[in-house]
Protein backbone atom coordinates (compact mmCIF):
# COMPACT_ATOMS: atom_id res chain seq x y z
CA UNK A 1 0.00 0.00 0.00
CA UNK A 2 1.26 3.46 -0.87
CA UNK A 3 1.95 5.88 1.92
CA UNK A 4 -0.95 8.07 0.88
CA UNK A 5 -3.43 5.21 0.77
CA UNK A 6 -5.54 4.62 3.83
CA UNK A 7 -5.17 8.20 5.05
CA UNK A 8 -8.41 9.52 6.44
CA UNK A 9 -9.53 12.85 4.97
CA UNK A 10 -9.67 15.70 7.40
CA UNK A 11 -11.72 18.83 7.42
CA UNK A 12 -10.26 21.51 5.22
CA UNK A 13 -8.42 19.08 2.97
CA UNK A 14 -8.48 19.78 -0.76
CA UNK A 15 -9.49 16.97 -3.10
CA UNK A 16 -7.25 16.01 -5.98
CA UNK A 17 -7.19 13.12 -8.40
CA UNK A 18 -4.22 10.82 -8.45
CA UNK A 19 -3.70 9.05 -11.77
CA UNK A 20 -1.64 5.88 -12.06
CA UNK A 21 -1.02 4.44 -15.52
CA UNK A 22 0.90 1.33 -14.49
CA UNK A 23 -1.32 -0.91 -12.35
CA UNK A 24 -1.07 -4.35 -14.01
CA UNK A 25 -2.41 -6.06 -10.90
CA UNK A 26 -5.88 -4.67 -11.64
CA UNK A 27 -7.99 -6.93 -13.83
CA UNK A 28 -9.78 -3.96 -15.41
CA UNK A 29 -6.36 -2.51 -16.31
CA UNK A 30 -5.52 -5.81 -17.98
CA UNK A 31 -8.77 -5.69 -19.97
CA UNK A 32 -8.05 -2.15 -21.15
CA UNK A 33 -4.45 -3.00 -22.03
CA UNK A 34 -5.44 -6.11 -24.00
CA UNK A 35 -8.12 -4.21 -25.91
CA UNK A 36 -5.59 -1.45 -26.62
CA UNK A 37 -3.09 -3.98 -27.99
CA UNK A 38 -5.73 -5.64 -30.15
CA UNK A 39 -6.96 -2.30 -31.45
CA UNK A 40 -3.41 -1.23 -32.25
CA UNK A 41 -2.94 -4.35 -34.36
CA UNK A 42 -6.13 -3.65 -36.32
CA UNK A 43 -5.21 0.00 -36.82
CA UNK A 44 -1.74 -1.01 -37.97
CA UNK A 45 -3.07 -3.67 -40.32
CA UNK A 46 -5.45 -1.19 -41.95
CA UNK A 47 -2.91 1.64 -42.20
CA UNK A 48 -2.35 2.57 -45.86
CA UNK A 49 0.93 1.19 -47.13
CA UNK A 50 1.44 -1.26 -44.26
CA UNK A 51 0.50 -4.37 -46.25
CA UNK A 52 2.76 -3.27 -49.11
CA UNK A 53 5.60 -2.68 -46.69
CA UNK A 54 5.45 -5.95 -44.74
CA UNK A 55 3.65 -8.20 -47.21
CA UNK A 56 0.12 -9.60 -47.30
CA UNK A 57 0.91 -12.57 -45.07
CA UNK A 58 2.43 -10.40 -42.33
CA UNK A 59 -0.56 -8.08 -42.60
CA UNK A 60 -2.89 -11.04 -42.08
CA UNK A 61 -0.85 -12.13 -39.06
CA UNK A 62 -1.20 -8.63 -37.62
CA UNK A 63 -4.98 -8.96 -37.69
CA UNK A 64 -4.85 -12.52 -36.32
CA UNK A 65 -2.68 -11.50 -33.37
CA UNK A 66 -4.93 -8.52 -32.72
CA UNK A 67 -7.99 -10.78 -32.66
CA UNK A 68 -6.33 -12.94 -29.98
CA UNK A 69 -5.78 -9.87 -27.80
CA UNK A 70 -9.45 -8.97 -28.31
CA UNK A 71 -10.57 -12.43 -27.23
CA UNK A 72 -8.40 -12.44 -24.11
CA UNK A 73 -9.74 -9.01 -23.15
CA UNK A 74 -13.36 -9.99 -23.77
CA UNK A 75 -12.97 -13.23 -21.81
CA UNK A 76 -11.48 -11.43 -18.83
CA UNK A 77 -14.24 -8.84 -19.03
CA UNK A 78 -16.90 -11.57 -18.84
CA UNK A 79 -15.14 -13.13 -15.84
CA UNK A 80 -15.16 -9.73 -14.13
CA UNK A 81 -18.88 -9.28 -14.81
CA UNK A 82 -19.52 -12.73 -13.30
CA UNK A 83 -17.53 -11.88 -10.20
CA UNK A 84 -15.03 -14.67 -10.81
CA UNK A 85 -12.38 -11.97 -11.13
CA UNK A 86 -12.46 -8.70 -9.23
CA UNK A 87 -11.83 -5.60 -11.30
CA UNK A 88 -9.27 -4.29 -8.84
CA UNK A 89 -7.65 -7.58 -7.91
CA UNK A 90 -6.61 -11.01 -9.09
CA UNK A 91 -9.00 -13.99 -9.40
CA UNK A 92 -10.91 -14.91 -6.28
CA UNK A 93 -9.82 -18.10 -4.57
CA UNK A 94 -13.46 -19.07 -4.20
CA UNK A 95 -16.59 -17.44 -5.56
CA UNK A 96 -20.18 -18.31 -4.82
CA UNK A 97 -22.27 -19.74 -7.63
CA UNK A 98 -25.23 -17.64 -6.50
CA UNK A 99 -23.23 -14.50 -7.23
CA UNK A 100 -22.47 -15.77 -10.74
CA UNK A 101 -26.15 -16.47 -11.43
CA UNK A 102 -27.13 -12.98 -10.32
CA UNK A 103 -24.61 -11.55 -12.76
CA UNK A 104 -26.57 -13.03 -15.67
CA UNK A 105 -29.20 -10.32 -15.16
CA UNK A 106 -26.68 -7.54 -15.68
CA UNK A 107 -26.37 -5.76 -19.04
CA UNK A 108 -22.58 -5.82 -18.64
CA UNK A 109 -22.62 -9.63 -18.67
CA UNK A 110 -24.78 -9.81 -21.79
CA UNK A 111 -22.73 -7.17 -23.59
CA UNK A 112 -19.48 -8.87 -22.62
CA UNK A 113 -20.69 -12.32 -23.62
CA UNK A 114 -21.92 -11.17 -27.03
CA UNK A 115 -18.66 -9.31 -27.54
CA UNK A 116 -16.69 -12.42 -26.60
CA UNK A 117 -18.61 -14.37 -29.24
CA UNK A 118 -17.71 -11.66 -31.73
CA UNK A 119 -14.02 -11.85 -30.91
CA UNK A 120 -14.05 -15.63 -31.38
CA UNK A 121 -15.62 -15.12 -34.80
CA UNK A 122 -12.84 -12.64 -35.59
CA UNK A 123 -10.35 -15.33 -34.55
CA UNK A 124 -11.93 -17.73 -37.03
CA UNK A 125 -11.94 -15.13 -39.80
CA UNK A 126 -8.45 -13.73 -39.35
CA UNK A 127 -6.75 -17.10 -38.96
CA UNK A 128 -8.61 -18.48 -41.99
CA UNK A 129 -7.34 -15.49 -43.97
CA UNK A 130 -3.79 -16.76 -43.41
CA UNK A 131 -4.48 -19.54 -45.91
CA UNK A 132 -3.67 -18.06 -49.31
CA UNK A 133 -4.91 -21.18 -51.11
CA UNK A 134 -8.60 -20.63 -50.29
CA UNK A 135 -11.01 -20.62 -53.20
CA UNK A 136 -13.46 -17.75 -53.59
CA UNK A 137 -16.28 -19.81 -52.09
CA UNK A 138 -14.10 -20.91 -49.18
CA UNK A 139 -12.95 -17.35 -48.53
CA UNK A 140 -16.55 -16.20 -48.55
CA UNK A 141 -17.56 -18.83 -45.98
CA UNK A 142 -14.46 -18.99 -43.80
CA UNK A 143 -13.18 -15.41 -43.91
CA UNK A 144 -15.97 -13.01 -44.79
CA UNK A 145 -18.94 -14.74 -43.11
CA UNK A 146 -17.40 -14.99 -39.60
CA UNK A 147 -16.03 -11.47 -39.99
CA UNK A 148 -19.50 -10.16 -40.80
CA UNK A 149 -21.08 -12.09 -37.92
CA UNK A 150 -18.36 -10.89 -35.57
CA UNK A 151 -19.05 -7.31 -36.61
CA UNK A 152 -22.76 -7.81 -35.91
CA UNK A 153 -21.90 -9.22 -32.48
CA UNK A 154 -19.69 -6.21 -31.72
CA UNK A 155 -22.48 -3.86 -32.78
CA UNK A 156 -25.04 -5.63 -30.58
CA UNK A 157 -22.64 -5.68 -27.61
CA UNK A 158 -21.80 -2.00 -28.01
CA UNK A 159 -25.48 -1.10 -28.33
CA UNK A 160 -26.27 -3.00 -25.12
CA UNK A 161 -23.45 -1.25 -23.27
CA UNK A 162 -24.45 2.15 -24.66
CA UNK A 163 -28.11 1.64 -23.73
CA UNK A 164 -27.06 0.76 -20.20
CA UNK A 165 -25.05 3.95 -19.60
CA UNK A 166 -26.61 6.50 -21.95
CA UNK A 167 -29.87 7.79 -20.54
CA UNK A 168 -31.23 9.76 -22.26
CA UNK A 169 -29.82 8.15 -25.41
CA UNK A 170 -29.55 11.45 -27.25
CA UNK A 171 -27.08 13.39 -25.13
CA UNK A 172 -23.63 14.94 -25.25
CA UNK A 173 -21.60 14.13 -22.14
CA UNK A 174 -17.93 14.04 -23.17
CA UNK A 175 -16.80 14.60 -19.57
CA UNK A 176 -18.59 11.42 -18.51
CA UNK A 177 -15.92 8.73 -18.95
CA UNK A 178 -18.38 5.84 -19.06
CA UNK A 179 -20.51 7.58 -21.69
CA UNK A 180 -17.46 8.55 -23.73
CA UNK A 181 -16.08 5.00 -23.80
CA UNK A 182 -19.48 3.49 -24.62
CA UNK A 183 -19.95 6.00 -27.44
CA UNK A 184 -16.49 5.36 -28.87
CA UNK A 185 -17.12 1.62 -28.81
CA UNK A 186 -20.48 2.06 -30.52
CA UNK A 187 -18.98 4.23 -33.27
CA UNK A 188 -16.13 1.75 -33.64
CA UNK A 189 -18.58 -1.13 -33.99
CA UNK A 190 -20.52 0.74 -36.68
CA UNK A 191 -17.24 1.33 -38.53
CA UNK A 192 -16.39 -2.38 -38.27
CA UNK A 193 -19.84 -3.16 -39.68
CA UNK A 194 -19.27 -0.86 -42.64
CA UNK A 195 -15.92 -2.55 -43.18
CA UNK A 196 -17.54 -5.99 -43.17
CA UNK A 197 -20.12 -4.97 -45.78
CA UNK A 198 -17.41 -3.50 -47.99
CA UNK A 199 -15.18 -6.56 -47.54
CA UNK A 200 -17.61 -9.02 -49.14
CA UNK A 201 -16.03 -10.85 -52.04
CA UNK A 202 -17.40 -10.28 -55.54
CA UNK A 203 -17.26 -12.89 -58.35
CA UNK A 204 -13.93 -11.51 -59.58
CA UNK A 205 -12.36 -12.48 -56.26
CA UNK A 206 -11.83 -8.88 -55.21
CA UNK A 207 -13.42 -7.11 -52.28
CA UNK A 208 -16.56 -5.09 -52.94
CA UNK A 209 -14.75 -1.93 -51.84
CA UNK A 210 -11.25 -2.54 -50.47
CA UNK A 211 -10.63 1.12 -49.67
CA UNK A 212 -13.84 1.42 -47.65
CA UNK A 213 -13.14 -1.89 -45.91
CA UNK A 214 -9.72 -0.65 -44.80
CA UNK A 215 -11.11 2.73 -43.79
CA UNK A 216 -13.83 1.14 -41.67
CA UNK A 217 -11.33 -1.13 -39.95
CA UNK A 218 -8.95 1.78 -39.35
CA UNK A 219 -11.64 4.08 -37.92
CA UNK A 220 -13.10 1.29 -35.80
CA UNK A 221 -9.68 0.34 -34.49
CA UNK A 222 -8.90 3.95 -33.57
CA UNK A 223 -12.20 4.28 -31.70
CA UNK A 224 -11.59 1.07 -29.75
CA UNK A 225 -8.01 2.11 -29.06
CA UNK A 226 -8.98 5.51 -27.66
CA UNK A 227 -11.76 3.94 -25.60
CA UNK A 228 -9.35 1.37 -24.17
CA UNK A 229 -6.66 3.94 -23.36
CA UNK A 230 -9.22 6.04 -21.48
CA UNK A 231 -9.80 3.07 -19.19
CA UNK A 232 -6.13 2.31 -18.52
CA UNK A 233 -5.32 4.88 -15.80
CA UNK A 234 -6.42 4.21 -12.25
CA UNK A 235 -7.96 7.46 -11.06
CA UNK A 236 -8.41 7.79 -7.33
CA UNK A 237 -9.72 10.86 -5.60
CA UNK A 238 -7.54 11.72 -2.63
CA UNK A 239 -7.34 14.66 -0.32
CA UNK A 240 -4.36 16.81 0.46
CA UNK A 241 -4.07 19.18 3.42
CA UNK A 242 -4.66 22.81 2.50
CA UNK A 243 -3.03 24.28 5.53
Amino acid sequence: MDADEGRSPTTGDAAHVRVRWWTPGRADWQVAALFALGSTCFVLGATPGYASLVGVQADCWTYAIGSVFFTLAALLQVLISLGVVRAEARPLAAARWRHHVRALDRPAWWAGTVQLAGTVLFNVSTFAALDASLTLDEAQRRVWAPDALGSVAFLVASALAFADVARPWVAWRPRDLTWAVATLNLVGSVAFGVSAVAAKYVPSGELRDAALANLGTFVGGVCFLVGAVLLVPDQQEQRAPTG
